[in-house]
């Protein structure tokens, strides 16, 4: 009877093996995703950076995860609002992810320019030549820019009306507005935090070209120009001036500003 009972087990042992397939398999970790691009497509910046963590998969990411990962193309970070850049992104797609511009008006409006004044500062750096405008406006130190104006300071606040000149600070682009557009995005660095952008008037100008604007922070604005024009230099010359509601009175300058940028010569 022992004897059968032996020979019975063995049977089984020989019909049911284990193996190594039979045993559950462990979860598998799947790496964290990245949204690809959407490209091009209003949201800047605007304020935080826009560069994103691509991610990585843990360290027990195998099996179908790897052999997901190398089939398919890598996912390269979506542009979130921000000053830089992320990798394998333009200048321009950047702005437009900027969410602080919104995109321009098929049919912008056009500022009305006025008669270029007589008094003048001659900015060799730039090659451009900028109105010097009248009391209250002043002389002030200019760095880092090439030339700068002020008005004074009101009591209670720290804004005040400027006007400045400078080489392009940022990448020149194939045209003069893409270029002037990233120079708008360039000056909310000079507004207060969360500022956001309201475009009043697109044009071009002798050699270059013209955007005003009015910036928004909180519950106050202040208006805005951006001229940027070849002067000739190794960059574009950029003119911009911005001036508080709090100094409301004096927003007339900036027509007067942006009507009297011009190449040197």
């Amino acid at each position: 009877m022992a004897g059968v009972l032996a020979v019975a087990a063995a049977t089984l042992v020989m019909v049911l093996p284990l193996r190594p397939d039979e045993v559950a398999a462990r979860p598998v970790a799947a790496p964290s995703t990245v949204p690809a691009s959407s490209g091009p497509a209003p949201s800047v910046s605007a304020s935080g950076s826009i560069a994103s963590d691509p991610g990585g998969s843990g360290p027990n990411a195998i099996g179908t995860a790897t052999a997901a990962s190398s089939t398919e193309p890598s996912a390269t970070p979506t542009p979130k609002p921000g000053r830089s850049l992320a990798p394998g992104y333009t200048a321009m797609e950047a702005l437009y992810a900027d969410s602080r511009l919104p995109e321009l008006p098929k049919k912008p409006d056009r500022l009305h320019l006025a008669k270029p004044g007589k008094r003048v500062y001659k900015d060799k750096r730039t090659g451009l030549a900028v109105p010097v405008l009248s009391s209250p406006w002043k002389a002030h130190k200019a760095a880092p820019f090439t030339s700068k104006q002020v008005l004074p300071l009101k009591r209670g606040s720290k804004l005040r009306g400027m006007f400045v000149t400078c080489p392009l600070p940022i990448e020149k682009q194939k045209s003069a507005r893409d270029s002037a557009l990233l120079a708008a995005r360039w000056t909310l660095n000079h507004h207060p935090k969360h500022a956001k952008i309201r475009w009043l008037a697109s044009q071009p100008v002798k050699r270059g070209w013209l955007l005003t604007y009015q910036v928004k922070y909180g519950k106050h604005v202040s208006r805005a120009a951006v001229v940027v024009v070849d002067g000739g230099m190794a960059k574009p010359g950029l003119a911009f001036v911005t001036v508080p509601d709090s100094q409301r009175t004096k927003w007339r300058d900036i027509t007067r500003v942006v009507s009297g940028v011009r190449v040197l010569g």
